[in-house]
């Protein structure tokens, strides 16, 4: 019996042996509007002042995001992913023409991370609204490109994006105050892109994002008569820094999968195993999940993996190669799964990848965004 799902996300990823074609970003101009079904949106919040927000004490503050609901689903049918079209393929960074190299080492990529932001209609100064969420680099025209969960960039409750939206890949909560958390820069959210179901219909199989960031920036903090000061350098494109993974659809619902992410939440029983700190992974087969009605969900793939909260919008990376450290998104972590009722988390699922989730992507992938102002 399912008998609980709860919204959360982290991946785990699996190696497949079958090759994809390498696709190129379809060419739409620069900042070319969106198809009607995709919601894209400048953040409200200045780079900048996004940046100078995340304090070393605001960072080591922030709370995984859960939305703290809870959906029964009765009975074990799967659910209705389908493909809508043939598959397709966008390659990694890097990998456009290269060949493919085995490796049986897991090795973690650079590309996965953890993003912040404040929660809208709150005191941004007051830690309750300080959040975090998992996401990764992912191909584009200008490699400026995060993929993530879309309840990680838009708040349902009060119909807005989050404020204060950062990206930093490869994150480590190491010993000192902050070396070493951000090794590749941090990078600010330019324009946010969603699918339209989930904005208005909060419909979550559509709960995936992908947003353009700013080129990145180096800080260094320090502590001058009580109050944090921060030095900034210009560090130049996401995607040069970290890589991207590659971009797939239209795929079967029956794939060996890495999921990463940044775990931190506890398990409906109270025990919490993850503390967020480091990057987590799991590896498994999804399958078609059961429908979640009050998720609206009916076309999620899933597979078993204990993440909890934290972990949301981390990658499902298909064909993964620890070789080269990537492989193709073709899921992102979105709702964990009670599955035997014991009260612990023992699944994972995300929507399923179809042209719908290629629009948006491909809407994304082909938007500039250059410097921070």
């Amino acid at each position: 019996m399912f008998s609980r799902a709860r919204r959360i996300a982290i991946p785990l990823a699996g190696l497949m042996a079958i090759g994809l074609a390498a696709g190129m970003v379809g060419g739409s101009a620069a900042n070319a509007t969106s198809p009607s079904d995709v919601v894209s949106k400048d953040a409200a919040t200045p780079a900048s002042q996004a940046v100078q927000f995340w304090t070393p004490d605001r960072i080591k503050l922030a709370t995984d995001y859960d939305a703290n609901l809870d959906a029964t689903s009765r009975g074990v049918k799967g659910s209705n992913s389908t493909p809508d079209g043939p598959p397709g393929t966008v390659a990694p960074i890097g990998e456009e023409k290269t060949k493919k190299v085995k490796s049986k080492q897991v090795n973690l990529p650079n590309t996965v991370g953890r993003v912040f932001f404040t929660l809208p209609h709150t005191n941004p100064a007051h830690p309750a609204s300080w959040r975090y969420c998992s996401a990764s680099s992912v191909q584009g025209k200008y490699r400026n490109l995060v993929a993530t969960s879309a309840h990680c960039v838009y708040d349902t409750k009060f119909n807005t994006f989050y404020d204060n939206w950062i990206f930093i890949p490869s994150y480590w909560d190491g010993n000192k105050v902050w070396e070493g958390k951000a090794p590749y820069g941090i990078y600010a959210a330019k324009t946010f892109n969603a699918h339209d179901d989930f904005v208005v219909k909060e419909d979550y199989d559509y709960d995936y994002a992908f947003v353009n960031v700013f080129n990145g920036i180096k800080v260094k903090w320090e502590k001058v008569n009580g109050k944090w000061q921060l030095t900034r350098k210009n560090v130049g494109r996401l995607g040069d820094n970290v890589g991207g993974q590659g971009f797939t659809w239209n795929r079967s619902t029956k794939v060996n999968v890495y999921s990463f992410g940044y775990p931190a939440g506890e398990h409906p029983d109270g025990d919490k195993p993850f503390t967020g700190r480091t990057m987590k992974w799991c590896y498994g087969k999804t399958t078609p999940m059961p429908e979640a009605p009050k998720y609206n969900l009916q076309e999620h793939i899933g597979f078993k993996c204990a993440f909890t909260a934290g972990a949301s919008g981390g990658p499902f990376l298909y064909n993964y190669k620890s070789s080269t450290r990537t492989g193709y998104l073709i899921g992102v972590n979105s709702v964990a799964w009670d599955t035997d009722g014991n009260d612990r988390y023992d699944r994972i699922s995300s929507p399923y990848f179809n042209t719908d989730t290629y629009k948006v992507y491909k809407a994304a992938a082909n938007r500039w965004s250059g410097n921070m102002p």
